[in-house]
């Protein structure tokens, strides 16, 4: 038996050297940054993939939201404003737990929530981190001038939203308390 695990260890050895000379190694994944909004793909809530580049000609709003927070019924204006414009707006959601701890559920919990309470058929993606250290990658685009060319932005609160142009240019950040139909938001679309 002894004699066994030697020989299969030495095997191991060997095809793990071989492999490390032989096969490169794989990039990470974002080892090159976007450059447009339309390079972003990211999970679904339920379980697909968002792409981005299926936007194209839209203008897009983008928000991070929570389901137990003071601001959690303007899921209610969201679906308005995207029942109002879908033509030419698409809203994209993002649940995050990043302030107040006030987003604990899971996707599917999430999905169940949106749909029952408020009817969300608007596009949801799954789960993220919208600020720290591992924030998601769409959000370091969206908060950072660097990368989106446009602004540094400072999320402070679930329901912020970032509103990008017909041609993925973002256009401005709203914070919390401007509510999806206000004028402020409208007037841009």
């Amino acid at each position: 038996m002894i004699k066994l695990l030697a020989i299969t260890a030495a095997f191991l050895s060997v095809g793990t050297q071989t492999s490390t000379k032989v096969v490169m190694p794989a990039l990470p994944e974002n080892t090159v940054k976007p450059i447009s909004i339309y390079d972003f793909k990211v999970p679904a809530l339920d379980g697909g993939t968002i792409d981005f580049a299926a936007f194209k000609g839209k203008k897009i709003l983008i928000v991070n939201t929570a389901s137990q927070c003071g601001y959690t019924p303007q899921y209610e204006g969201l679906e308005k404003l995207y029942e109002t414009y879908k033509e030419k707006l698409v809203i994209v959601g993002f649940p995050a737990n990043n302030f107040g701890a006030q987003e604990p559920g899971t996707n599917s919990e999430i999905k169940e929530f949106c749909k029952k309470n408020y009817g969300v058929s608007f596009p949801m993606a799954a789960k993220v981190s919208v600020k720290g250290d591992d924030m998601a990658a769409i959000y370091q685009w969206l908060t950072n001038k660097s990368e989106n060319g446009v602004m540094d932005a400072d999320i402070k609160w679930n329901f912020g939203k970032f509103l990008l142009d017909e041609n993925g240019n973002l256009i401005t950040y709203f914070p919390s308390k401007i509510t999806p139909m206000s004028d402020e938001i409208t007037s841009k679309l």
